[in-house]
């Protein structure tokens, strides 16, 4: 029996997570929940999973969250609750859903307290990267990646010698605007950007695959993750969302990994690994399929993921930076505060404005260059809201 500690258990990979555990009971134990303010369905996941402790991040929240459970169960509130139950003693493994730059630091407190970490939080490598390398180094955690995407080459690579790996090839489905004019952008209302064509994912992951900037996180991810350097790193678009990603060897071979588009598949191998779980889910028929097409992405249609190419090479802050003002942008674009072609125009101007010198070398440096980030994106939003 596993026990597992969910991150982030009301998000969407937090829920999907749920539904793997339950389908395997004897083998998966949920020990703690957290969730940052819906406690309505962290109570019910509560009752239903019976963990040994749940946090609400607003501490506003935790009096009904306290009165809606019974009381077997422990109720935490706040930041430093969800270091402590990420590094939980008797937690197995640790999977890591929040969303956002939350993540970075219960995501941390998991490594530094030696515990696998399956990791669907891309912003902890992105603004942390190095402090979870050296924690990495430090430590006897693992990472086993949960993005689809990473799951896919991590699959790939395992048993490959290192030195035979030419290049990662990482597949992006395009999002639901890859062939809309350009000119028709500023009129993309959210409704539209939240229609993703194949995955069900939620809304600042969702908003990021339309402007490919999710795509751009991942390519910082995969540095992280595999060591490989940017230069070898690619982009494909690949609309059908079959092909999870490709590694090309030196002798010139492409391995894949294959499925259909259900984020509950790679949940599943990083909850089991190194085994594989007999999953109920619907299975891939090539021929129903048919075809599948591939293309390069278009730099001016995704300007993010040129930004996010940029900040990535540059290291340092500016990995920080971009998350922080991609988040602020696509914040105000879901409050009708900022239009969607605005979004990598609010990135890059932020990033222009700003100046950072050396690594990060604490979590609170990180923080820091994450708050002024912020600080600069938002006064950017009301001004520009606020022009005629």
């Amino acid at each position: 029996m596993k026990n597992i500690v969910v991150l982030g258990s009301t998000g969407s990979v937090g829920r999907q997570t749920l539904e793997v555990v339950e389908e395997f009971p004897d083998r998966f134990r949920v020990l703690a929940l957290t969730a940052a303010g819906n406690w309505k369905l962290l109570a019910e996941q509560a009752r239903r999973f019976r963990p040994r402790v749940v946090v609400i991040l607003r501490e506003d929240l935790y009096s009904p969250l306290r009165e809606a459970l019974p009381g077997e169960t422990e109720v935490l509130c706040g930041e430093r609750a969800l270091s402590e139950v990420a590094s939980h003693p008797e937690a197995d493994l640790v999977v890591s859903a929040i969303v956002g730059m939350a993540g970075l630091s219960p995501t941390l407190a998991a490594l530094s307290a030696g515990k696998t970490v399956a990791l669907a939080n891309k912003e902890a490598l992105v603004t942390g990267g190095e402090l979870v390398r050296g924690t990495l180094r430090k430590s006897r955690a693992r990472i086993l990646p949960v993005d689809s995407e990473h799951s896919a080459i991590f699959q790939v690579l395992k048993g490959q010698r290192r030195r035979d790996l030419k290049r990662i090839i990482l597949t992006a489905s395009g999002g639901p605007f890859r062939t809309r004019p350009r000119e028709s952008f500023a009129r993309i209302s959210p409704e539209e950007a939240l229609k993703h064509p194949r995955w069900r994912m939620g809304a600042k992951i969702t908003v990021d695959s339309a402007t490919l900037m999710n795509k751009g996180l991942e390519v910082i991810e995969a540095h992280y993750l595999f060591r490989v350097s940017y230069d070898r790193i690619r982009v494909v678009i690949h609309p059908e969302s079959i092909v999870h990603s490709l590694v090309e060897f030196r002798d010139g071979s492409l391995l894949a990994q294959l499925s259909l588009p259900d984020m509950r598949l790679p949940i599943a191998y990083a909850l089991s690994y190194p085994e594989r779980l007999p999953l109920p889910y619907p299975r891939l028929s090539l021929v129903e399929v048919g075809r599948l097409t591939f293309e390069p992405p278009d730099p001016e249609r995704f300007p993010c993921l040129t930004l996010a190419y940029e900040a990535g090479r540059r290291g340092g802050f500016w990995p920080v930076a971009l998350n922080a003002a991609n988040e602020v942008a696509v914040a105000a674009f879901l409050e009708r505060r900022l239009s969607f072609d605005r979004i990598p125009v609010l990135i890059e101007e932020t990033l222009s404005r700003l100046s950072f010198s050396g690594k990060p070398g604490s979590l609170e440096e990180i923080l820091s260059a994450d708050r002024r980030t912020r600080a600069l994106a938002e006064r950017l939003v009301e001004e520009w809201t606020c022009s005629p």
